[in-house]
């Protein structure tokens, strides 16, 4: 006797459908599989093309480059007078008249002495201060406050009682330019010294560091980025400084060529006197950013975001 729910004879049993899943059943988290044309029907997304970048020497150089240019149509448009100010060409023309009768080249010699001179001194007087008050209690006490009041003190106004002290010949000038350069390489190196890490100093005394071992392995290098800014503003303040020391009964560099322009109006010359402090100036801060570069390699630094 058939069964039932056996079929009719020749006909197929109906097809199975799945049940629906209880009320409140997880579903299922594996997403249905796409057959393989829908999946490469797509179209893929353009790649990005890449931007050009320009050299950071390029763009460095944009700010002075278009300063120069507002200058010279400034100039050659009449809104900057010449007796208000020499236009570029004019100023490079008198520079190679000065670099032709050998004015300019001896000028920059004479200045280049004082200031080298001048830096060595005060670098000598900073290096032995900063480096007592940094590493002694007693030399803190003593020095820190009489660093900071005589800090206050503008240098440029010892100017007559330099002269009153040392005379008008080329001492004065110098000792102007040994202050200017004493300052910031004391308070740099000083905090330097000072902000070293007191952790790094505990575990140098745990693996056997004595006084001269800590100083050498983790102070002096824990101070070293701090005395390269100071040198970089030790050098831009001892041409600054000696603007103001050249100015005082000189018979040579940079500053007495100047004074002599200023007395017969000549822009040009000024101008170009300046122009040649600003090169040196620049010129002493690219060797200490390529020295800062040597010795600072080992410390991982922030170098700026974006291209």
């Amino acid at each position: 006797m058939p069964s039932p729910h056996s079929s009719v004879s020749g006909a197929s049993p109906p097809p199975r459908t799945s049940a629906p899943p209880p009320p409140g059943a997880a579903k299922d988290p594996t997403p249905p599989v796409k057959p393989a044309a829908a999946r490469t029907s797509r179209p893929t997304a353009p790649r990005a093309r890449p931007r050009l970048r320009v050299p950071r020497g390029v763009r460095r150089a944009s700010g002075p480059v278009g300063l120069l240019l507002l200058w010279f149509l400034a100039a050659a448009t009449g809104v900057l007078p010449e007796t208000v100010l020499a236009s570029p060409v004019d100023v490079v023309r008198r520079g190679a008249d000065l670099i032709g009768t050998g004015e300019l080249p001896q000028a920059i010699a004479a200045s280049g002495r004082r200031a080298a001179l001048g830096f060595l001194i005060g670098a000598a007087v900073a290096l032995t201060l900063s480096l007592t008050a940094g590493l002694f209690r007693l030399g803190e006490d003593v020095i820190d406050a009489s660093m900071g009041m005589f800090r206050a003190i503008p240098w440029v106004g010892l100017i007559p009682l330099f002269i009153v002290w040392f005379g008008i010949d080329e001492t004065p000038k110098i000792a102007l330019v040994a202050l200017g350069v004493t300052y910031p390489l004391y308070f740099n190196i000083y905090g330097g010294i000072r902000s070293a890490d007191a952790q790094l100093i505990e575990a140098g005394r745990m693996v056997g560091l004595g006084r001269i071992g800590l100083i050498r392995y983790v102070i002096l290098p824990s101070a070293l980025p701090g005395a390269l800014v100071g040198l970089r503003y030790a050098l831009s303040t001892a041409w600054l400084a000696l603007v103001f020391a050249e100015q005082v009964n000189a018979d040579a560099g940079i500053g007495y060529l100047m004074s002599n322009a200023q007395q017969y109006f000549q822009t040009d010359v000024i101008v170009l006197c300046l122009a040649v402090y600003a090169v040196l100036g620049l010129l002493c801060d690219f060797a200490v950013r390529l020295l800062s570069r040597r010795l600072l390699d080992w410390r991982a630094s922030f170098d700026g975001e974006g291209a």
